[in-house]
C-alpha cells in the first residue's frame, strides 16, 4: 500500500516494510504546452535532471559523492543513476536512481534527492514550465510503490528543486518529502548549499 505524502511529511521505510534492501527512487515531470506559431519559435525542450548527494553528518565532503548525468554510479556501488532522460515524455518515471540501502557505508547518514533543469538560465527555463512532478519510492524486491510525493505548489521562476531525502535515524531508514525550491542555476551550485 503506497502512502501519499505532504510537505514535509517524514515516513519510515524499513519499519514498515520488513527485510527493505533495495529502494528505487523514481522521479517524473511533464512540460505545460507551451504555444508556438509562425512568430513564436517552437520552445526548446526542458531537460530535468535527477540527482543524489550522499552527505556525511548532513554535510557533502566531496564531489565524487554526487550522483547524476555525470557520474551514474557512487564509489560504494550503492546509488545508481538508470541514466538520463532528455525531455521528460512519456508516462511514469522519467529517471530513476537505485539505492541499496543494505549496503550504503555507515559514515553516510543521508541520501539527498534534488532535480535541476539542464542549463536553465541559458534557455530560460523554471519550474513554473513544469507540472505533474512527482518523486515515489519502490521496493526493489517486490517493485511496490511505498509512497509518494506530488509537488504542486507554483514553483514559476525556480531553477532547481531538492524533492527529498532518504535518510538514517536510529539504525532506521526513512524518507522526508521537503518540495523545496531554489534559484540555484546548476547541480554545482545547488550542492554548495551542503558543503
Amino acid at each position: 500500500m503506497s502512502i501519499s505524502l505532504q510537505k514535509g511529511q517524514k515516513v519510515s521505510l524499513s519499519k514498515e516494510n520488513a527485510g527493505l534492501a533495495q529502494v528505487v527512487v523514481g522521479l517524473g515531470w511533464d512540460e505545460v504546452k507551451r504555444k508556438s506559431g509562425f512568430f513564436a519559435p517552437k520552445p526548446q525542450p526542458i531537460d530535468c535532471d535527477a540527482s543524489a548527494l550522499l552527505l556525511k553528518n548532513g554535510k557533502l565532503i566531496d564531489t565524487t559523492d554526487l550522483v547524476y548525468f555525470g557520474n551514474l554510479r557512487h564509489k560504494s556501488g550503492t546509488v545508481q543513476h538508470m541514466g538520463d532522460n532528455l525531455t521528460g515524455a512519456g508516462d511514469g518515471d522519467d529517471e530513476q536512481i537505485v539505492v541499496d540501502l543494505s549496503r550504503v557505508p555507515a559514515e553516510y547518514d543521508r541520501i539527498v534527492i534534488v532535480v535541476t533543469i539542464y542549463q536553465a538560465v541559458q534557455r530560460k527555463q523554471h519550474f513554473g514550465l513544469i507540472e505533474n512532478a512527482f518523486i515515489r519510492l519502490v521496493d526493489g524486491k517486490n517493485n511496490q510503490e511505498m509512497c509518494r510525493y506530488n509537488l504542486s505548489e507554483n514553483y514559476s521562476g525556480m531553477t532547481a528543486m531538492i524533492f527529498g531525502e532518504v535518510y538514517r535515524h536510529n539504525n532506521e531508514w526513512k524518507f522526508n518529502a521537503i518540495g523545496q525550491a531554489t534559484n540555484d542555476p546548476g547541480l554545482g551550485e545547488l550542492a554548495m548549499r551542503y558543503r
